[in-house]
């Protein structure tokens, strides 16, 4: 038999932590550890406790339970449940708490909080018990998906020049950023992204080292090197790497997501596209662990039903679309 999950209550209302208390210790899934008035006897007991999950209200003394919650998931992520009269199914704050980490939301009762939360017990038991069993994502994971700026990266190599000149032709121009690896040779690089730019209302250019990834502007791999994302401030930039050949290719597209599901989380989309081998599903599933959206070009319409394949088959697809359906997708996301 497994042990009980050990819960923290945390919360100002001394009727509120002993009612949830009581309610709790009725499960045998459940041990409360410990209660807590406030977010700085809380982050103490957590060290000397070491909770499965928090109950958390959000109106308390010295700290607020977002302010605390936020600190928590970026030094210490775990399951949280929040216990609130300020957390009303869609309210500003329920929402926030949800974005900052929380795993569910619970409405206490603004008026007669003991026999409130007695009638929801079994409502409280369940989410409480459903949280302590919650994967936590890490804090990059976490604070990635409201701190970054969108992007979208799109990896493709044999057969993939119609399919980018397809879709990039179809892109209206506010689009967010987007960063593209197409195996080629160096000498064509140049002139494939030159012929892209005059069929879009996109700016499409090969990249040079530094340059800026901006909304409306594509910027294409050259031929000889590896293409990784970079933070400058709030903003994006590509560096170039000429290094060791990845995947039998530079560039190579699982450098490219690789560095956008470390840099971006889930702030991005990736796009795989048909081409041979198995190039960028290793990165896709980095950027789709990381919450990305993730999109492979169809079996049908691909040439060679190759690099998507891999990445279906490694779980790291969320779709698996036509050209003209993917376009859609990337409007309908940004």
């Amino acid at each position: 038999m497994s042990q009980p999950a050990k819960v923290l209550i945390i919360d100002d209302s001394a009727v509120a932590r002993q009612t949830l208390k009581n309610i709790l210790s009725e499960d045998p899934e459940l041990e409360v550890v410990g209660t807590a008035p406030d977010a700085l006897i809380a982050l103490k007991k957590i060290s000397e406790l070491n909770p499965d999950v928090l109950t958390l209200d959000v109106q308390m003394p010295k700290m607020d339970g977002l302010t605390f919650l936020e600190r928590l998931m970026k030094s210490r992520p775990m399951p949280v449940v929040m216990v609130s009269s300020y957390t009303q199914e869609g309210s500003e704050t329920a929402m926030r708490s949800l974005e900052l980490g929380a795993v569910d939301i619970i409405e206490k009762p603004k008026f007669e909080v003991r026999e409130g939360l007695n009638e929801i017990a079994i409502l409280i038991t369940d989410k409480v018990k459903a949280a302590a069993q919650a994967k936590m994502k890490t804090a990059r994971q976490i604070f990635m998906k409201t701190d970054q700026e969108p992007l979208i990266a799109i990896g493709a190599s044999t057969g993939g020049t119609e399919v980018l000149r397809e879709i990039l032709s179809s892109l209206p121009p506010n689009l967010p950023g987007i960063v593209i690896v197409q195996h080629m040779p160096k000498a064509f690089t140049g002139s494939f992204a030159n012929s892209l730019d005059r069929v879009s209302e996109l700016e499409i250019k090969e990249a040079e080292d530094g340059d800026m990834v901006e909304s409306g502007k594509a910027l294409l791999a050259p031929g000889d090197a590896h293409m990784i994302l970079k933070t400058n401030g709030s903003s994006y930039q590509v560096k170039l790497d000429t290094g060791e050949l990845v995947n039998r290719h530079r560039p190579a597209v699982d450098v490219l997501f690789r560095s956008v599901a470390s840099i971006a989380g889930s702030a991005a989309v990736g796009v795989i596209l048909t081409g041979m081998g198995n190039d960028g599903a290793k990165g896709m599933t980095e950027m789709h662990d990381q919450g990305a959206l993730t999109l492979a070009q169809d079996q049908e319409s691909c040439v060679v039903y190759g690099m998507p394949k891999v990445a279906v088959e490694s779980g790291a697809v969320d779709e698996s679309l036509t050209p003209e359906q993917i376009v859609k997708r990337l409007i309908e996301w940004s």
